[in-house]
């Protein structure tokens, strides 16, 4: 038999190698969702529409001792830019929000007046971080601020105390109701110097509604955007914004569910309002490990807290977050809603909540039997695709 000579054998276990390190290579760029930041930062999304329990959702993630949290900055293109519509400033809420999540807070420049102060940005109190060190010394970062005292004594002249504490955290989220589609956030998710997770926040359209109407004055111009400012009988306004809104998040899950562009994959989660309320801490840990936290003592007690109060809420304290039965107020239109707006909200909406697991009423009885349950089985509308392990998490 012959023999390979030694610079043969040399030779092909060299070739071997560059071999596998070509395939390693090629392979981990292809992987679904792998860090791609220098930082290594995670960049979080909290999709949804007004009043469907995005604040308690955004707090849930604020309060983390690891998250640097903003409250819709694109409160600030909606309320500057003249523009027609939602379709005409999408782009611009998306640049905004990229260079938000690279913690340049030079982009507020064009949307806010010269005094630019830390209470200038929208809801600002709202945001742990902003209350913490290094932007403010009140509130140590593994304790639950105060918004009330924070008003008081966190603004600063400037913005670069926020910048310098966008820095400092691992994860950066930002909650947003003005998106409503998924192709303008694409580049986002292409972006190398970026690592973004979506969870997409959905509530009964029924129950939005009751909420929405106890609040509507605080709508009037961002209903005129929804609807691109076609004139609209009052009566039909908030009827035609819920089509919209219901439409919008059949898009939304659709396109990350059904064949999803690869650099979606492992980015996007759908979460009801309803099954967070009914299982907090269940619901709550599953979004921490989709975006690599880790669920603290203090962050229990505090769910906990906030979740098992007693009341529905009082209209004023429709844009709080305090103690509150939280299933309670999750059913609360069943008893608060005539039956013929339920009617008609469900003819608007009738293919969201299909889509979504949330079971229509046929009668008034029917609405008001709260032990008829309403919400489809979980497992049924509950999707995600499974994230590649995320580098940063906290103990604290």
């Amino acid at each position: 038999m012959p023999r390979c000579r030694p610079p043969t054998i040399i030779l092909l276990v060299i070739l071997q190698g560059a071999a596998v390190v070509l395939l390693y290579g090629w392979f981990t760029q292809l992987g679904p969702c792998s860090p791609a930041t220098s930082e290594g930062k995670v960049h979080v999304l909290l999709l949804s529409s007004w009043r469907s329990g995005s604040s308690f959702l955004g707090q849930v993630f604020s309060q983390h001792p690891s998250v640097f949290y903003l409250m819709e900055p694109a409160w600030h293109v909606w309320t500057k830019l003249q523009k027609p519509g939602a379709r005409a400033l999408r782009m611009a809420v998306r640049d905004l929000i990229r260079s938000l999540f690279q913690c340049d807070l030079s982009v507020m420049e064009a949307y806010m007046f010269e005094n630019r102060n830390v209470s200038s940005l929208f809801m600002w109190s709202h945001s742990r971080a902003l209350c913490s060190p290094p932007a403010c010394p009140l509130t140590p970062r593994n304790q639950i601020s105060n918004r009330t005292e924070c008003f008081k004594q966190c603004d600063a002249k400037g913005l670069q105390g926020v910048e310098d504490a966008c820095h400092s955290y691992s994860h950066v989220v930002f909650k947003e109701v003005r998106f409503f589609e998924l192709e303008s956030l694409y580049p986002l998710l292409q972006d190398p110097s970026l690592n973004v997770r979506i969870i997409h926040l959905v509530r009964d359209p029924r129950a939005v509604l009751r909420s929405r109407e106890q609040s509507a004055k605080a709508f009037i111009n961002d209903n005129a955007i929804v609807l691109e400012q076609k004139a609209t009988p009052v009566a039909d306004v908030q009827y035609r914004v819920m089509q919209e809104v219901c439409r919008s998040h059949v898009r939304i899950n659709e396109r990350a569910t059904l064949k999803p562009p690869d650099f979606l994959k492992g980015r996007y989660k759908m979460v009801r309002y309803e099954d967070m309320v009914r299982d907090p801490l269940l619901e709550i840990n599953a979004m921490y490990k989709f975006v690599g936290l880790e669920m603290t003592k203090t962050m229990q007690e505090w769910i906990y807290k906030v979740t098992h109060g007693k009341g529905k809420g009082t209209k004023k304290e429709a844009f709080e977050i305090t103690s509150r039965n939280a299933s309670d107020v999750s059913q609360a239109w069943r008893t608060a809603l005539p039956f013929d707006k339920v009617k008609r909200v469900q003819e608007v909406c009738k293919g969201a909540m299909s889509l979504l697991g949330y079971r229509t009423v046929d009668s008034e009885k029917e609405q008001r039997r709260i032990d008829l349950d309403l919400l489809a089985p979980r497992e049924r509308y509950h999707f995600s695709w499974l994230p590649a392990k995320t580098e940063h998490s906290n103990n604290i």
